[in-house]
């Protein structure tokens, strides 16, 4: 019996593969959207894939878990709660499947989502591993506020994190010890507050470590859980139901976008993701188009940003890039949403302003200084003592509420999502001057 996790490191997502060597199986875990990495290790291992299990519909990331029973005939496992309109056979509390000489059984553990279970590997009569989807981190447990206006049962966080304290003590701290925890996200996800970086623990390992796991009351427990969580991004209850039907076949949809002409003209009015850098951004763009730059996070910016309603042009440097850039808008479901992607390559058009130290580190009162970052980073410390703040998933709707009487100067916390946040600033407020402190903000913050 082989496990193998497999790790987006873009959402913080980890998916696997328990292969029977001697069935010659192959049973997958919460896959992502491209299914090809998971039919590469089948076929390494000369095996079949023959089942998918979802630990809940997810909102964070899109699954393959359709197109891949509809290539391989294997079938689709998840808690009868789901409601999921894919065909699937319930998964739900003592039932179990038989994967050569393993055994999974499923736990229902309610608390992240109403209907997420928890996934037990029994090796030659022992508990070895339990896959805990969103329910248990490392260092961390599942929000409880995301379904309470998505999926097929909805549920208020407070009475989430209620179910959260049960599963924890009732179902999984029940564990043994030396039960490795794999979980379905790790260190960046906006599934929890606080999850390490380490990509597998034991339940010995995080009854000691987990805060969510100390000793405490229930009244405690849902005090704890329910405040300071991330923000929500725009495109998580999107996912939800999009898991709940089950997603379009990978590539087709990623090769069905649109290619454009190079320097496309949108028409007005149009939502334009730039995803070029904020330099070669800010020589030239068409106007109103929001710099989300290609890095490490930019399927989660773009569905914090652009809402699923909207549809939108992407622009990138090269073609390379816009190959990558749909390929990450894909992990959110996000290809559907594209009108068509073009690179653009004229200095010309829309023209950023330039951000000058010297005169913001003399005259600070004669700047309305906006942070973007979010409420939970804000709470930490505010840079500059005079600055506003309006966090970047919100700043779309709520760039009116800036002062006009002075230049703006956007930052963040590292230089990135002020470029975003600049060009929408700019938009928004076209007779303003418009800065972005950019990476500048790292020397400037509290001086």
């Amino acid at each position: 019996m082989k496990i193998k996790q497999f790790e987006d490191k873009g959402l913080a997502h980890y998916a696997y593969a328990i292969l029977s060597e001697n069935a010659k199986e192959v049973i997958l875990i919460d896959p992502a959207r491209d299914p090809q990495p998971y039919y590469d290790y089948a076929a390494e291992h000369d095996a079949n894939i023959v089942g998918v299990i979802e630990t809940h519909p997810h909102a964070d990331f899109v699954s393959s878990h359709l197109e891949i029973h509809l290539k391989t005939g294997a079938t689709i496992y998840t808690h009868s709660l789901v409601g999921a309109d894919y065909p699937h056979k319930a998964f739900d509390e003592g039932a179990a499947l038989q994967l050569g000489e393993v055994k999974l059984k499923s736990l229902h553990t309610p608390g992240h989502s109403p209907d997420s279970i928890s996934v037990v590997l029994e090796h030659e009569g022992k508990d070895k591993a339990v896959f805990t989807g969103d329910t248990l981190f490392i260092g961390d447990v599942g929000r409880p506020d995301l379904r309470e206006s998505a999926g097929n049962v909805t549920a208020k966080r407070e009475e989430l994190a209620r179910q959260m304290y049960h599963s924890t003590r009732e179902k999984l701290m029940q564990l043994a010890d030396d039960v490795v925890v794999y979980p379905a996200h790790g260190a960046g996800s906006l599934c929890g507050k606080g999850l390490s970086d380490a990509n597998s623990s034991t339940i010995g390992d995080e009854k000691l470590g987990n805060y969510a796991l100390k000793p405490m009351s229930e009244d405690a427990f849902v005090k704890v859980l329910t405040e300071d969580q991330p923000f929500i991004p725009k495109y998580f209850g999107y996912d939800v139901d999009l898991n709940k039907q089950g997603a379009p076949d990978y590539t087709p949809s990623v090769e069905g976008v649109a290619r454009l002409e190079r320097n496309f003209q949108p028409e007005d009015g149009a939502v334009i993701v730039d995803a070029r850098s904020e330099k070669v951004f800010k020589q030239g763009h068409y106007k109103g188009a929001i710099n989300i730059q290609n890095g490490g996070k930019f399927e989660t910016w773009l569905g914090s940003i652009v809402g699923p309603s909207e549809s939108y042009y992407l622009v990138g440097e090269s073609d390379a890039q816009l190959n990558e850039l749909i390929a990450k808008a894909s992990k959110i479901g996000y290809e559907l949403l594209l009108k068509g992607a073009f690179v653009y390559d004229r200095q010309e058009g829309e023209q950023s302003d330039n951000f000058d130290r010297s005169s913001f580190e003399e005259n600070k009162e004669d700047y309305t200084v906006l942070d973007i970052r979010n409420e939970s980073e804000v709470k930490s410390g505010k840079f500059f003592e005079s600055s506003i703040n309006i966090p970047l998933p919100e700043l779309r709707e709520r760039a009116k509420e800036i002062p006009t009487d002075k230049p703006v100067v956007v930052h963040c916390a590292g230089g990135y999502r002020s470029a975003a946040g600049s060009s929408i600033v700019a938009s928004a407020l076209p007779d303003v001057k418009v800065l972005d402190m950019s990476e500048a903000v790292t020397e400037l913050k509290n001086k």
